[in-house]
């Protein structure tokens, strides 16, 4: 086996070509502006796509086994808002450690039912996924504003500011998170029983049964994983912005479908990786901090953005009708 062909079955063959155009953003956006590769700009890239990139690794899963989760950040916000509501019971800004404990612990039990129930519908009662999550979505909305009379929820503890505001040896507390479930993301998805169940699924739900595979109690699992990693994301935001509010992030739901994509996820499910999907979620970042540092609208980013998913798709179709010539001809 060839040097490249080996290179590209390790890291997956859409992980060159993206790093190749992230020193291409890198390269133009130094050149256009000595501001960009700064530490103050580089750590702010840092502190703000972790919220982003864990948003995008609970679309990661759905996707890949065929579906979609629409419900991400309103899965993620009804998390913030089990941990606000924990913290408030013990005094908000007084609560100590181990209520933050328990207050997280509840909001991960808040997403991972939330998965689990739209993972249920989906594996038993046959309903479409991307019904199931917007009506999931429509339902969390809906309560959350009840809960919340559509304003914010603030008044945490001190303590909690490292989660958002903090670093580790220079490193930006969020970003470790991300990078830490990213590695567990991948790990899950290469190592492990369920991983495979994933891919399975995704590529032919009715093999994997035929095959002896459990796909009902995968899909269940596969979303309530998915909700774990919103009320993660969660939790986060609630530490950057000190407060919890329904609509936190929601301009972030397509953006990580786009990442996906990106990233290299068949958009119908059973291949893909993390790496890929990480390095598309730093170029997407760069673009919008280069884009605001030179100074050009905030909504040109958004354009940009999509631009860019139909020139990779482009790219990818060239691509692969070379391939086939190429095999053609040999």
């Amino acid at each position: 086996m060839k040097l490249h062909d080996r290179i590209n079955d390790a890291l997956g063959a859409e992980t060159l070509p993206l790093l190749a155009f992230l020193g291409v953003v890198f390269l133009a956006f130094s050149l256009a502006t000595p501001l960009f590769l700064t530490g103050a700009n580089l750590r702010s890239m840092a502190f703000q796509m972790p919220v982003l990139g864990l948003l995008t690794l609970a679309m990661l899963v759905p996707i890949l086994s065929g579906g979609l989760n629409l419900a991400i950040i309103f899965q993620a916000n009804i998390s913030g808002l089990a941990l606000a509501w924990v913290l408030i019971q013990f005094g908000g800004p007084e609560a100590g450690i181990g209520a933050f404990v328990l207050a997280g612990a509840l909001a991960v039990l808040v997403g991972a039912a939330s998965g689990a129930l739209m993972g249920a519908v989906v594996a038993y009662v046959g309903a479409h996924p991307i019904l199931v999550s917007l009506a999931m979505m429509i339902f969390l909305r809906g309560l959350g504003e009840f809960l919340t009379r559509g304003g914010d929820i603030s008044g945490f503890p001190e303590f909690m500011n490292v989660l958002g505001h903090g670093s580790f040896i220079g490193i930006p507390v969020p970003m470790i998170v991300f990078i830490l479930a990213a590695v567990f993301w991948h790990i899950m998805l290469k190592r492990s029983r369920h991983g495979f169940s994933v891919y399975m699924v995704g590529s032919n739900i009715e093999a994997a049964e035929y095959s002896g595979l459990h796909t009902r109690r995968t899909l269940v699992t596969i979303y309530a994983i998915s909700g774990v990693i919103c009320a993660v994301a969660g939790i986060v935001m609630a530490a950057r912005f000190n407060s919890v509010r329904v609509g936190h992030g929601e301009a972030l739901l397509l953006v990580t479908v786009l990442a996906c994509f990106l990233g290299g996820i068949d958009p119908f499910g059973g291949f893909g990786r993390v790496l890929p999907v990480a390095i598309a979620l730093i170029i997407l970042q760069a673009l919008s901090s280069g884009l605001n540092l030179i100074g050009a609208n905030q909504h040109l980013s958004t354009a940009v953005w999509g631009l860019f998913l139909i020139a990779v798709m482009a790219f990818r179709w060239v691509g692969m009708r070379w391939r086939n010539r190429q095999r053609g001809g040999t």
